[in-house]
Formats: C-alpha cells, sequence, structure tokens
C-alpha cells in the first residue's frame, strides 16, 4: 500500500534533511501511529505522502503509483485515495455539516443524486444524525472533528491520514474520534495517526513508527510512546 525506500527530503541547498533515508512498508487495512517530537520530520513524511512537496532522493509508491513517475495532472487522482484531517478542522464556516460533508464530493464532480445519497451514510458512521443542518460554530470541538473525519473519507479513500486529531480537544472527545477512526479502520481503511498523545499510543497498542530528527529510530508492532 505505501512503501519509502531510502526517502529524503531537504528544505533549500544548504539545509540539514528534514527526512533522512526513511524506509517504510504500511500493509493495506492497518492501523499506523507515528510519533516524534515537533520538528522530527513527521509533517514532512505527511506532505511527501499526499504529494504536496517531492522527495529530494528515494522512492515512495502508493497504491501502486510511483510518484517518480506521477504526472502533476494526475495529483488530485492520487489525492482521492487518500483522505487527510488535521488537528485544527478546516472547516467552511458558511456550510452546515451537511453541505460542508458534500463540498468535497462537489469538488470531485458527482451528481446531485448522488450527494443526498451518500453524505446521509457517513453522517451517521461518524455519529453526527441531527446535525445536518448545524454550522460549525454549533458544534463541540469533538463534533467539528466529526465534521471533518466525514469529510476525509466521504469519497471512500483508501488511507486516511490524520494529522493530531485530537491536538484540540479534551481527552473525552480525543478517545471518541480514535474510536471513530479504529471503526473506519475497521471496514478497510488504512489509517495512519499522528499524536502526541502518550496515553493514545499506549492505551491503542497499534503499530508506532518513532521519527527522531529525520531518521525511524524505532518500529514496533504494538508499540509505545518513546521520544
Amino acid at each position: 500500500m505505501i512503501l519509502l525506500d531510502r526517502v529524503s527530503k531537504v528544505y533549500g541547498k544548504e539545509g540539514s534533511p528534514a527526512l533522512n533515508r526513511v524506509s517504510l512498508h504500511i500493509e493495506p487495512k492497518e492501523f499506523v501511529i507515528i510519533v516524534g517530537t515537533s520538528g522530527a520530520g513527521k509533517s514532512t513524511l505527511l506532505k511527501l505522502l499526499t504529494r504536496e512537496i517531492k522527495q529530494t532522493s528515494g522512492k515512495i509508491v502508493v497504491g501502486g503509483i510511483d510518484y517518480d513517475t506521477l504526472r502533476k495532472k494526475h495529483v488530485p487522482l492520487l489525492r482521492r485515495k487518500i483522505g487527510v484531517v488535521y488537528q485544527d478542522f478546516k472547516l467552511l464556516p458558511q456550510r452546515t455539516v451537511f453541505e460542508n460533508i458534500a463540498f468535497a464530493l462537489e469538488i470531485a464532480g458527482m451528481t446531485n443524486r448522488e450527494i443526498k445519497t451518500t453524505v446521509p451514510k457517513v453522517i451517521e458512521l461518524v455519529g453526527l444524525n441531527g446535525k445536518e443542518k448545524k454550522f460549525p460554530h454549533q458544534l463541540s470541538g469533538g463534533e467539528r472533528q466529526r465534521v471533518a473525519i466525514a469529510r476525509a473519507v466521504v469519497r471512500q479513500p483508501k488511507i486516511l491520514i490524520a494529522d493530531e486529531p485530537t491536538g484540540n480537544l479534551d481527552p473525552k472527545h480525543s478517545w471518541d474520534i480514535v474510536r471513530l477512526l479504529e471503526k473506519i479502520n475497521h471496514y478497510g481503511t488504512t489509517v495512519i495517526l499522528t499524536t502526541h498523545n502518550a496515553d493514545i499510543v499506549n492505551r491503542l497498542k497499534r503499530r508506532v513508527i518513532t521519527i527522531d530528527n529525520g531518521k525511524v529510530v524505532s518500529d514496533q508492532s504494538k508499540g509505545v510512546y518513546r521520544q
């Protein structure tokens, strides 16, 4: 599903590597947690996977797509296979819950009939029944993150990247979001979660990849948080 072979990324001509010869293999349907201190290289790794930036060296293959031969015009197609959820939700404030989720389908060129059929199913999946007509400012932080997750998975991506999705949430809402990510993973989506929350990492007992100074320093099958 995801293969990185000795991937490095250097910003600028004289900079030290943000990622330094990283090799990783993530299987389809895996749930992987990536940890590391700020500046360790986690964000660079995620930006490489979504092709926001290009690697300086090494090979990246995602879902059978070799990034070395990926044309610019095909990047949007790649991104349909990868859903992304951020710490700060990135919802459209003037759109309702339904409209925020539908927006991802509008961009993909779906018909109104398809949207009306698909969006309610995703709203039910994330547990927001009855909130369809609410605006983001009328929701709790946990509910907003659920909308963001719904928007990320409504096109049924093969991979879901959750970048610090609990960073702005209290412990209860954090666990609600983590359980939702597990549910999505159970349905067959590969989930990559980055977090600073040691409690979540240690209780989930999933595969944990630790990045430090741009290098993978630990890869544990049922891991614990290491700094």
